[in-house]
């Protein structure tokens, strides 16, 4: 018996490309599908989560957005690994920076996840999981983003927070690890890659500065940050 609709996509067999990248917003999702894809096909709607296939530079890619949240994330990644056959996402978002040297616009690229969520727990593991990108797709957003040039970039740590308003005064604690950058949902779409046997990559966009208090608009995060969108197209 096929798992397929599942209770949150209603895309068919085959309607999703080997590679999908996913924004959180499914605006930015719908940007991306409109300006960049080919013969762009909108495959799911439900939920408002807008999830497109169509071509780039003559490669068939997906686009769908994972809404906001490790939840969330997990629900669509976990279903796209898991019963759409899918074998890369590539999540392309905002961060929130925690280094001075990572600026507005800059790019952080997730080599791992860091986390105060409770994700893991599912697979009863007898010690502490660090959730970590797929190797090959961190190597060539590495050498696309210096093939563009003028890309602002850093690969390192990121830090996947459950909590968006927190109540304890957590980011200092990360900044002293050396943490890039703070943000919703790399952790599990890294776990739930690693459980599947699928790969999984976080180019982040960053959005504000918890170092300077500088911020971008939502419309800017909505249609903007395209060195993000170019580089995960480019390695899909």
């Amino acid at each position: 018996m096929s798992n397929i609709p599942t209770p949150h996509i209603t895309a068919k067999e085959g309607d999703f490309a080997r590679t999908v990248l996913m924004p959180g917003d499914p605006l930015r999702a719908k940007y991306i599908a409109e300006n960049f894809l080919t013969d762009a096909v909108l495959v799911n709607n439900v939920r408002g989560v807008n999830g497109y296939t169509g071509m780039y530079n003559g490669k068939r890619v997906s686009v769908m957005a994972s809404g906001m949240g490790m939840p969330s994330m997990g629900i669509y990644s976990y279903e796209l690994f898991k019963f759409y056959d899918v074998d890369n996402i590539i999540r392309i978002g905002t961060a929130g920076s925690l280094q001075p040297d990572l600026k507005i616009r800059d790019l952080a690229i997730a080599m791992g996840a860091c986390t105060d969520s409770n994700y893991a727990a599912q697979y009863e593991l007898p010690g502490t999981f660090a959730p970590i990108a797929s190797f090959d797709l961190l190597r060539k957003a590495v050498d696309q983003a210096e093939k563009m040039g003028n890309v602002g970039y850093k690969v390192g740590n990121v830090a996947s927070s459950d909590v968006f308003y927190s109540e304890r005064p957590t980011m200092e604690a990360w900044q002293k690890m050396g943490v890039l950058a703070v943000e919703m949902e790399t952790a599990a779409l890294y776990m739930n890659a690693a459980r599947t046997g699928k790969n999984a990559l976080t180019i982040c966009t960053i959005s504000d500065s918890l170092v300077t208090g500088e911020v971008t608009t939502s419309e800017e995060r909505q249609t903007s940050f395209a060195d993000m969108m170019k580089v995960a197209l480019e390695i899909a």
